[in-house]
């Protein structure tokens, strides 16, 4: 089993953290981040899903790829908002890319972003004012939640999927859960029940982004 390293890892979860709030602050052409992926092992990337506000179907959302180098020899990586930066310059007017850029991953379309070809958005005034509040409130620590959020994808009414690790092993585990559910009896036992094997679902899973996948809409 091939596992991205720990930095990888840590970096793809504070970009989550960072551009959570962005599922309802627009972006530019009244996009939003409808999910938040981390890229299969060994891509040293994060990959952020746009949309519409309300947004869920695969044919309608692009899945922008970034690589977290900011080049290919450098061994700086890039922060949620650099990511921010690229993003909205990708998304406001018109680009076009080439063949060998675009793909697709769970029906949706997929850019592999070539950040040296991408002016980044400087910051905005409420952006600062945003980070201001953000680490005033919500401090950076040392301590990492477990598990450990490295990304999410909103599938439908009522439904999300979760992507998360746990115990200092990087390898990626898709949680599916109702929004509407008991979640705060949920978020206290989602370290217990994502160790629990027989709730996998069985035969394959057609997520790239995760090792497992557990179904917990139920719960």
């Amino acid at each position: 089993m091939t596992l991205v390293p720990e930095e990888i890892a840590e970096q793809q979860a504070d970009i989550t953290r960072l551009l959570l709030h962005h599922i309802h602050a627009p972006l530019p052409g009244d996009q939003y981040i409808r999910g938040i992926l981390p890229p299969p092992p060994s891509a040293e990337a994060i990959r952020v899903v746009t949309g519409g506000e309300s947004a869920v179907e695969a044919g309608v959302l692009t899945v922008w790829e970034v690589p977290l180098r900011a080049s290919g020899d450098s061994q700086d990586l890039i922060g949620g908002e650099h990511v921010l930066s690229i993003l909205r310059t990708l998304l406001a007017g018109t680009h076009v890319y080439s063949s060998s850029r675009i793909d697709t991953v769970m029906g949706m379309t997929l850019i592999h972003v070539d950040p040296a070809q991408v002016t980044p958005v400087d910051p905005g005034e409420f952006d600062n004012a945003f980070t201001i509040l953000r680490t005033l409130t919500s401090p950076w620590t040392e301590e990492q939640p477990d598990p450990r959020l490295r990304g999410f994808l909103l599938q439908g009414p009522d439904r999300m999927r979760l992507y998360v690790d746990h115990a200092e092993d990087t390898d990626v585990i898709a949680v599916d859960v109702r929004p509407s559910g008991a979640l705060t009896a949920l978020l206290a036992a989602l370290p217990s029940l994502i160790e629990e094997e027989e709730r996998a679902i069985r035969g394959g899973v057609d997520d790239p982004h995760c090792s497992r996948l557990i179904d917990l809409t139920d719960w």
